[in-house]
């Protein structure tokens, strides 16, 4: 037993090593300087500063005018260029992890003093963008009623379309199988329905980018939402805390204790936070029936910018969860109290290093640990439930990326080892004796190559081409490619922007498997199992969006064919949750 964990968590320290990227810590930005007669301004500064924060990068034209950068985190900026003998040219630009915005400055003579005020109102559509992107800034969640409390999804629900709750899963396009990645780092969670419990309080988030189909290859393969968190950094501080609270119906709080500062090359940020509510979990009518939740958490990030071409950065989370299992009417009179308790932890490192503008490499390794522990009433009829899970996640993301006047290039790997942990104890209480325990551990791994360019054809016309390749070991082995292709085109004068994707997508099946005496309980309610498969699915979509006064209308007609389409459902009258496969499902 010693030798089988050495040998596990020895895997796990190698993938640190040998793994590499699946999101993307940062965006690129480049642009060109011009004089009145159209001709290069060399040497001009450029000082790219952050709309939220202090946080701020400052660049040099080269000789034909031209300025680069791959490391500039996603969110809101304000450009500034300035040189002897020409008036400051300001511009306003939203950087994602998907696109590379090409700005123009064309710079008047003459010494003139020239503001500009930035707001974090509707952020502007990308115009490169082939993926339907959806950009959330702190401003909008401190706002928007409910967004920011630690167990609403109300940031994500009111912003992002096609986005919905339901028995207190999140859903997009038909769909929970999403991506969290934290400063672009992904939260690997192969446990599809065991969690319901948030990733992160809102509370700690600087910018939020969603994305609901369309993606690079350089984003893995959960198909129905990458939800890139940009946390907080400090950089908006200077040794400065805030106490939040909040009191309401339910006998519901949410506080946050956080406090932050920053000085030129480093920057921190803490946050503690606590919430408790008489009302956590969907229920089963509309009597609020034994289903309090409560929770306590987390975060920390550093960062330190050691020279202009090198930055680390340093993420850590916490989560503790707590929720009553909502009663029927029923179920309060025969005194039931079933409990689901959840934690959560991550660190994150991530190393940037620019070899020079516009090629970054990016190493981030990263260690994920998840429980789920549902205990069921003892005296629960017809049966008592108890469903243990712990997870350990260890991997590691790596990206290379370069950056030119028409291309927009990236190549990595990206790899994790997993352990679950698993114990289910069933108790018949219907008189009949039956007794079903059983425990599992399980393990596996998955590596995934990409490489990928985004082609600036003309100044109205981005297109893009990639390929990613995955392989898959756990109960079975598997092998995927998928390639990807899509398009963006801007409508001159009108600004309107035409989309359109094709691609395929692998997911890997979940580890949980049956066998023991779980399996003959399981064949004794008429059900069977076999390993499960990975999901395969083929995606094309198109779309039309249109800005309008700081509002953007956006069309899009969206298809999705999933070949071994993943759900999940009880044994018997347990609670007792497992992955399954439907042959075929249209989206």
């Amino acid at each position: 037993m010693i030798f089988r964990k050495v040998l596990f968590f020895a895997t796990l320290f190698l993938a640190l090593y040998s793994a590499m990227s699946w999101a993307t810590v940062f965006g690129s930005l480049r642009g060109v300087v011009h004089d009145p007669d159209h001709r290069p301004v060399s040497g001009a500064r450029v000082v790219l500063k952050s709309a939220s924060s202090d946080y701020s990068e400052t660049l040099t034209t080269d000789a034909a005018g031209a300025f680069e950068t791959a490391s500039v985190p996603v969110g809101a900026y304000t450009v500034t260029v300035t040189h002897d003998g020409f008036a400051p040219s300001v511009q306003a630009v939203v950087v994602s992890s998907t696109s590379s915005p090409i700005l123009h400055f064309q710079l008047a003579l003459g010494v003139t003093q020239q503001a500009i005020t930035v707001s974090e109102s509707a952020l502007a559509v990308n115009p490169e963008v082939m993926t339907p992107t959806t950009i959330i800034s702190r401003g909008e969640i401190q706002t928007t009623p409910g967004a920011d409390l630690s167990n609403s999804l109300n940031i994500i629900t009111d912003y992002v379309p096609g986005a919905w709750v339901t028995h207190d899963q999140l859903h997009v396009r038909g769909g929970h199988q999403v991506t969290w990645a934290i400063d672009g780092v992904p939260i690997p969670n192969t446990n599809i329905a065991s969690n319901v419990g948030p990733q992160i309080d809102p509370k700690d988030i600087d910018y939020l980018e969603v994305q609901r189909g369309g993606y690079s290859s350089d984003y893995g393969d959960r198909t129905y939402g990458v939800f890139n968190v940009v946390p907080r950094t400090g950089f908006e501080r200077n040794n400065e805390a805030e106490l939040f609270t909040t009191f309401g119906t339910f006998h519901q709080t949410n506080d946050q204790l956080n406090f932050g500062s920053h000085t030129e090359k480093f920057a921190y940020y803490a946050g503690l936070n606590g919430n408790r509510s008489d009302y956590g979990l969907e229920t089963p009518g509309p009597d609020v029936l034994h289903d309090r939740v409560w929770g306590l958490g987390g975060m920390g990030t550093l960062i330190y910018n050691r020279d202009a071409n090198n930055q680390v950065r340093f993420i850590t989370s916490l989560r503790r969860d707590d929720y009553q299992i909502p009663n029927d009417p029923n179920g309060e009179a025969a005194g039931r109290r079933d409990l689901e308790r959840e934690r959560d932890a991550l660190a994150s490192f991530s190393w940037a290093h620019t070899f020079r503008p516009g090629v970054l490499l990016t190493v981030s390794p990263f260690y994920h640990y998840n429980r789920a522990n549902y205990d069921g009433d003892p005296n629960t009829v017809p049966v008592s439930t108890t469903q243990h899970r712990g997870s350990q996640y260890a991997g590691a993301q790596i990206a290379l990326s370069a950056v030119t006047a028409r291309h927009n290039a990236r190549v990595g790997v990206y790899g994790f080892g997993q352990r679950d942990d698993e114990s289910v104890k069933l108790v018949a209480n219907d008189g009949s004796g039956d007794f079903v325990a059983e425990a599992r551990p399980s393990s596996g791994h998955q590596e995934a190559i990409y490489l990928e360019d985004q082609y600036k054809a003309f100044s109205w016309l981005t297109l893009t081409a990639g390929l990613r390749l995955t392989h898959f070991t756990g109960a079975i082995a598997e092998n995927a490619a998928s390639p990807r292709l899509g398009g963006a085109i801007r409508i001159p004068h009108l600004n309107w922007v035409l989309r359109g994707f094709w691609g395929k997508y692998y997911q890997a099946p979940p580890l949980s498997t049956v066998n023991g005496p779980l399996l003959n309980y399981a064949v004794a309610q008429g059900l069977d199992f076999i390993p499960l498969r990975g999901e395969r699915d083929q995606e094309h979509q198109f779309g039309l969006t249109i800005p309008l006064r700081g509002w953007a209308i956006e069309v899009n007609n969206y298809h999705q064919r999933a070949r071994n389409y993943f759900d999940h459902n009880s044994i018997g009258d347990s609670n007792v949750f497992f992955p399954l496969t439907i042959e075929n499902a249209r989206l």
